[in-house]
């Protein structure tokens, strides 16, 4: 876990260089234009360095809360930013950066993990970031975290990877159940 989180930081803190950035924010035209790769690294790059640290701060969090093993971490981590990436482009959004979407995904995809496999203190927390999400989608985004960032939170990016992360957890679900006995 520990090299993933130190490749992490390393990559986002390139991804804040300005002849980096250029290439890599998500960027709804470049990306119809051909440059695919933006969908997903555009969820490594942030708006300023309050914007990297806090969501680096969280990945942190989620990583000592849960304890991904590193292929779970790599895996969770890509296909919730690729998921979180695809589906901007069904929003209104033009240019997106921020690792946010992502960690909610991983979030809501660890959590509710362990409380399918009998931690019930996790459940608590799935009813959290949904509840988080949910008032987002409703009310907005805190206006303290846009004037931190210095930018429109991408709340549809929040709910991208929520529910990413609640897709990556379903087949643990079904294994779950496939492992109950029937009863009589």
């Amino acid at each position: 876990m520990y090299p993933v989180l130190v490749f992490m930081t390393l990559l986002c803190v390139i991804f804040q260089i300005d002849i980096v950035q250029q290439w890599v924010i998500w960027d709804k035209s470049a990306i119809f234009d051909g440059e695919l790769w933006r969908i997903l690294t555009g969820n490594f790059s942030h708006t300023n360095i309050s914007h990297l640290l806090m969501n680096l701060a969280a990945l942190s969090g989620i990583c000592f809360l849960f304890s991904p093993n590193r292929n779970q971490l790599i895996t969770a981590l890509l296909l919730i930013s690729l998921a979180t990436g695809i589906a901007l482009l069904a929003t209104d959004i033009e240019l997106y950066v921020g690792l946010s979407g992502t960690l909610h995904g991983l979030f809501a995809l660890f959590a509710l993990k362990e409380a399918i496999e009998g931690r019930k203190s996790s459940w608590v927390l799935v009813a959290g970031v949904i509840v988080k999400v949910g008032w987002e989608q409703l009310y907005g985004a805190s206006a303290t975290t846009s004037s931190m960032i210095d930018a429109r939170v991408a709340i549809e990016a929040h709910l991208a990877g929520t529910l990413a992360g609640v897709a990556l957890a379903l087949p643990c679900a079904y294994r779950k159940a496939q492992s109950i006995p029937a009863k009589d």
